[in-house]
């Protein structure tokens, strides 16, 4: 099943560090891919986190952040990107002034209603030390 996806009906999520558009998710029929537009706030991050079993890639749309990938930090701007491979730890900051805009593609597809893994590590070492 192929389908168009107007931007009024990708469904927003805030949370704490910035919000996620759900674009593209298996509830609309996606069976490997999972696309989210994310805003990352001036001062907000999506702290270290890591995703077992996905692969992802990071593109900066729009703004600067700065990402880990395990221990090491790059200043990311726009048209750059990142590839994250499955497993490893990983986190984005906004310490810019501006909100940054990202287009972020998780794959493989988990199901449910996200298709998304997540696992929290930001309160384990060496992370909480980082920042």
């Amino acid at each position: 099943m192929s389908l168009f996806i107007p931007l009024a009906d990708v469904r927003r999520e805030q949370f704490d560090w910035g919000v996620i558009g759900w674009r593209l998710v298996p509830a609309q029929g996606a069976q490997h891919l999972v696309v989210m537009d994310v805003e990352l706030q001036p001062g907000g991050g999506h702290d270290f986190h890591r995703h077992p079993g996905q692969e992802e890639m990071i593109i900066v749309k729009q703004g600067t952040i700065t990402q880990y990938v395990e221990e090491e930090s790059s200043t990311l701007t726009a048209g750059d990107s990142v590839f994250v491979a499955a497993g490893v730890v990983h986190a984005s900051f906004n310490d810019d002034a501006d909100t940054a805009y990202l287009q972020v593609v998780i794959s493989p597809s988990l199901g449910g209603e996200t298709g998304y893994g997540l696992e929290e590590v930001a309160d384990q070492e060496p992370w909480s030390s980082l920042r």
